[in-house]
């Protein structure tokens, strides 16, 4: 590729390097979103693309441009997010981690980074990511966690909202749940899993899926909280997606409540395996059929 030319984290050809002297590094990162437009960087709204540039800039004493495994919307929050970046700055994963995180604030801390493979990109060496949906099923509303769940004080039926899970599976149009503002070229998208489990009055809605569209996940909760609360039938998902009209389909689920808990990768390129968080929730999750009195 004669004409290729590099730029600041951009996906290496397997015939090109980066310029001498430059490393690769991914790190894991967590965030509470509330105070964010969204990781992407904005002009005139703080972002968490913005901080993380500023405090690994420090680190490096040089300039750093980061690239993320998926953009979160405002006030959306993260347990595993994952960035890459270019740097000539020899530094270790501990030196990069604990050096940004003194130059981060309090809602923001890297967890994880090293260096990696050329071939790496937070973006496009992702096979899925996964998203958790928190929701306190609480008769009053929480005043610890207010901007890290969603509250809904009617009783959820969390079978019923399983059984509505199921025709999320596979590889299909999701129209009906995709955002105005979505940019993507293909609408269709392979949803790998599809769960809701009950930790207390905690409910958790988890999914896994190659990527996401625009307001995905939260318009796919938006409906799902109506057949919980059995102003729908199961059924309903399933002919929300036949239809793939997003208007037919419910408003759009609070953004407190959802987390990027997971981004997988092949194994070859050495990121650790992580608890999926957030950090509330316990390393592994009971079905629907638990306790929700303990």
């Amino acid at each position: 590729m004669a004409d290729w030319i590099y730029t600041d984290g951009c996906k290496i050809p397997d015939d090109q390097e980066l310029p001498s002297g430059m490393g690769r590094y991914a790190a894991i990162v967590q965030y509470q979103g509330a105070e964010y437009c969204g990781f992407q960087r904005q002009k005139h709204s703080p972002s968490v693309q913005q901080e993380l540039e500023r405090a690994l800039s420090y680190v490096a004493a040089s300039p750093v441009t980061v690239s993320c495994a998926g953009r979160t919307d405002t006030a959306v929050h993260a347990s595993h997010q994952v960035i890459h970046f270019d740097s000539a700055a020899q530094r270790t994963g501990y030196n990069w981690v604990q050096g940004t995180n003194s130059q981060l604030p309090e809602s923001i801390a890297l967890v994880w980074a090293d260096k990696v493979a050329k071939d790496f990109h937070a973006r496009f060496s992702a096979q899925s990511r996964t998203y958790r949906y928190v929701i306190d099923n609480s008769a009053t509303r929480p005043a610890i966690l207010a901007k890290g769940v969603t509250w809904i004080k009617n009783s959820l039926d969390i079978s019923a909202i399983q059984r509505a899970c199921e025709y999320l599976l596979g590889e299909q149009d999701f129209s009906a749940f995709r955002a105005a503002g979505c940019q993507s070229n293909s609408s269709f998208r392979n949803v790998q899993s599809a769960n809701i489990y009950q930790q207390g009055k905690l409910i958790v809605f988890e999914i896994t899926a190659n990527a996401f569209l625009l307001h995905m996940v939260r318009n796919i909760m938006g409906s799902l909280i109506e057949v919980g609360l059995s102003r729908q039938q199961p059924s309903w998902i399933q002919q929300l997606l036949a239809g793939a009209d997003r208007c037919k389909s419910a408003a759009t689920a609070a953004a407190c409540g959802l987390y990027l808990v997971d981004v997988e990768y092949p194994h070859h390129f050495g990121l650790p395996q992580l608890p999926k968080g957030p950090v509330f929730l316990p390393a592994k999750l009971g079905n629907m059929s638990d306790d929700s009195s303990s």
